[in-house]
This record gives structure tokens, C-alpha cells and sequence, in this order.
């Protein structure tokens, strides 16, 4: 076997389909568009959502609701999350990234107080519950808000 000899699978590519190419061709004449209308001329391409002149689906359906655009969207981290950390170590958003904590974009980090935590930890993140600052506290350990 060389890379000269190699080819696809049989069946697995097909052959592109010759619009307009004579009667014989089964494709010939219209070439596929069926007669008149729109869709049947040069350079029609259709709009997103266009329903032929109907109401569009998306404006008949009821709105409801705002969206605040200016929300901020914190990634959220529970306590129990922070056992995996060694004891004394620093703890910010590049190490929880580090450690898969946090993915994607967001605003900060927030940490939440659901679960135990047994390690002397510094912590330093956007948000804390209440519940979060109390039981870092507890353990020993320091809570940074940071903006």
C-alpha cells in the first residue's frame, strides 16, 4: 500500500449533481427549481425565518419577560470543591481553572458554603455567601474579596 494507491471507500463519495445539463440528465431544463416564482430566479436566497409572507413563527409566538443585559453572571464554586486544594494553599480563580473548577467566561467567581472543609485555606475571589465566609473562617483559613 502507498499514499498513490489510496482512495475512498466504493460508495462513499458521491458524484455532484450536473443541474441543467440537457433533458437525458434528468435535471435538465428547470434544473430542479420546478417552475415560476421566487425560488425559481437567479439570485434568490431566502431570509431567515421568512415564511413566504405568512407571520413568521418567531413573531407570533407571545413575548414575555426582559433580559438584563448588564447582568453579572459569576461562576459558582461550593466550599466542598476546596477540599481538593492542599493545606495552606492560595486559592483564586487561575487556580481554580486549573483545577476544572471554572470553565468559560464569566463576570468572577462566587463561593458558595454547601459541604465541609477540613484545610487552612486562603481564599480570594469576587463573592462569598455567608454561609462560605463562616465555614473557611472556621477551619482557619482567609476570605479575599476582590473586585
Amino acid at each position: 500500500m502507498e499514499l498513490s494507491n489510496l482512495k475512498p471507500k466504493k460508495g462513499a463519495r458521491h458524484a455532484k449533481k450536473r443541474l441543467g445539463r440537457g433533458p437525458g440528465s434528468g435535471h435538465g431544463k428547470t434544473a430542479g427549481r420546478g417552475e415560476k416564482g421566487q425560488k425559481s430566479r437567479s439570485g434568490y436566497s431566502g431570509k431567515r425565518g421568512f415564511e413566504g409572507g405568512q407571520m413568521p413563527l418567531h413573531r407570533r409566538i407571545p413575548k414575555r419577560g426582559f433580559t438584563n443585559i448588564f447582568k453579572t453572571d459569576y461562576a459558582v464554586v461550593n466550599v466542598s470543591d476546596l477540599e481538593r486544594f492542599d493545606n495552606g494553599a492560595t486559592i483564586d480563580e487561575t487556580a481554580l481553572r486549573a483545577a476544572g473548577l471554572v470553565k468559560g467566561q464569566h463576570d468572577g467567581v462566587k463561593i458558595l458554603g454547601n459541604g465541609e472543609l477540613s484545610k487552612k485555606l486562603t481564599v480570594s475571589a469576587t463573592k462569598f455567601s455567608k454561609s462560605a465566609k463562616e465555614i473557611i473562617e472556621k477551619a482557619g483559613g482567609t476570605c479575599q474579596e476582590i473586585e
